[in-house]
């Protein structure tokens, strides 16, 4: 019982402090705090704790290689330009805009993660709308769930998929035949939830304003670079 009472306090304490982060302290510290308190408890055995943390190398490299490539993206401004690109095709239709934009945050999530999406282009689209005038709302709400409406599209869209499945993860084909027509149904229903939430929102019609600049020679790079790595990790999983 008093076991499960500290296990119980760790919990809330690590995630209260994850959430309010107190005198501004890191998420991290919050985490590596949670999990040495229980190991100081002696509600973790050491070794099992050791064993824990090895057992998700797969998920640590796979993070880190698409953050990396996450980032080489943002340097270069390809998720700038993305959002850029998306506001002159919009033609001044906020309905066209949300929907190119919700487009872009399925193909982001697919192939680099919904991490990627909820952290890095939600950022580009806010900066890109701040420039335009245009009211961010509607299009953040957009990014934020379209990370988790197309986190199932492919094995490798959320790095949970990773961690409940472990060795067990499927590959590509029975992956897609098991959740592919469910990850349709959850990214059309949260699109025509959003449209219905904010079709009053984006009845406005705005101003595009000139084409976006074209890509450096060091962007197009990377860009086919990380389009290969993401062809790469399909053809991985479909192996």
């Amino acid at each position: 019982m008093i076991a499960t009472v500290l296990a119980i306090t760790c919990a809330v304490v690590t995630v209260a402090g994850i959430l309010v982060r107190p005198w501004r302290t890191a998420e991290w510290m919050w985490a590596l705090g949670g999990a040495a308190a229980v190991v100081m408890l002696r509600l973790v055995s050491l070794p099992d704790a050791v064993r824990a943390v090895l057992s998700g190398a797969n998920v640590y490299l796979f993070l880190t290689g698409i953050l990396g490539l996450a980032e080489l993206a943002r340097r270069q401004g390809i998720f700038d330009w993305l959002a850029a690109r998306a506001l002159r095709a919009g033609g001044g239709s906020q309905h066209r805009l949300f929907a190119l934009l919700f487009g872009v945050g399925v193909v982001v999530t697919a192939i680099l993660c919904n991490d990627t999406t909820a952290v890095v282009l939600t950022s580009a689209v806010a900066a890109a709308l701040h420039r335009a005038g245009l009211r961010a709302l509607p299009y953040l709400y957009a990014c934020a769930l379209v990370a988790g409406a197309a986190s199932f599209v492919l094995p490798m869209s959320n790095p949970a998929n990773l961690v409940i499945f472990g060795s067990q993860l499927p590959a590509l084909w029975p992956w897609l035949l098991a959740f592919f027509l469910p990850a349709i149904a959850a990214i059309a229903i949260t699109y025509l939830m959003l449209m219905a939430q904010f079709r009053v929102h984006l009845s406005a019609p705005y101003d595009h304003g000139p084409p976006p600049a074209r890509l450096s020679r060091s962007a197009c790079v990377a860009a086919w670079s990380i389009s290969i790595v993401a062809l790469g990790i399909v053809a991985v999983n479909a192996a």
